[in-house]
């Protein structure tokens, strides 16, 4: 279903999960112009024909960064038309890892700086290993994060833990990340995937139209507030009560059956 990707490592470790690595150990698991390019393929291929996928979980390959943030080694010497030009190559994947239409569980197995952590942060939710860090330092390099860091930093953390974090760029440990919310589970460094994977296994065994509608609510009601957002979900619930996965999962909770979900 996936291409060969230089810089990225797929498998498929329970039914309905895809597991992605970024796969560039020896340059941190940075982001460079070609790991965007075929993550943003990838993504957007699984978004037009998902096919048995309706779970993934990104991590990163070796056991000590998940992601050291964009290449600054490709991107010194750059012009400042060749830097626009990449970032708006890593907002299209950006835009297309929030677009996906199966939940992203991100397995933080190490360093996720910059770019890193704010993929980590656009993911559906955050596993981290005991010694991860997470750190959004672009105000120590005369930029900011450009990849929605800081608003998703401030829905997570709150306005003033992230002010603090986004200003100073210091790093925040994963017990840290814990308490303050921006990460959902801390875990031994070699339980971490196998962690994710599990949690995955179980979201993708739930009727795909309801994992979808449920996302599209959490997301599009993040800005709103009393009627305006009870409006958002219901209108999502509507669009359910006509499917075919709502009737099975009736039936099937009535015969004591598992339910053969058809995601329509």
């Amino acid at each position: 279903m996936t291409a060969p990707h230089e810089t990225l490592l797929t498998a498929t470790p329970a039914e309905g999960v895809l597991l992605v690595s970024l796969n560039r150990p020896d340059a941190g698991n940075s982001l460079s112009t070609q790991m965007a390019e075929e993550l943003l393929a990838l993504l957007k291929g699984l978004t037009a024909d998902p096919g048995a996928i309706r779970a993934l979980v990104l991590t990163g390959a070796g056991n000590k960064i998940f992601c050291a943030g964009a290449d600054l080694k490709e991107r010194d010497g750059m012009t400042d038309a060749q830097w626009v030009a990449q970032h708006r190559l890593f907002e299209a994947m950006r835009d297309a890892l929030v677009a996906l239409p199966v939940p992203v569980i991100c397995a933080v197995n190490g360093a996720a700086y910059g770019g890193g952590a704010e993929i980590a942060l656009n993911c559906d939710f955050i596993y981290a290993a005991e010694g991860a860090r997470l750190a959004l330092p672009e105000v120590k390099l005369g930029i900011m994060p450009g990849l929605g860091g800081a608003p998703n930093l401030v829905r997570a953390a709150g306005e003033r833990r992230a002010r603090e974090v986004l200003l100073t760029g210091d790093p925040f440990t994963a017990a840290e990340g814990l308490a303050w919310g921006v990460i959902n589970r801390v875990c031994a460094a070699d339980e971490l995937v196998a962690a994710a994977v599990e949690t995955a296994r179980k979201i993708a065994a739930n009727a795909p139209l309801s994992v979808r509608n449920i996302r599209r609510v959490v997301r599009d009601t993040a800005v709103l507030t009393g009627p305006d957002a009870i409006a958002v979900e219901l209108a999502a619930y509507d669009e359910l009560t006509p499917t075919d996965d709502r009737r099975e999962g009736v039936a099937a909770w009535g015969e004591k059956r598992k339910p053969e979900w058809k995601g329509r």
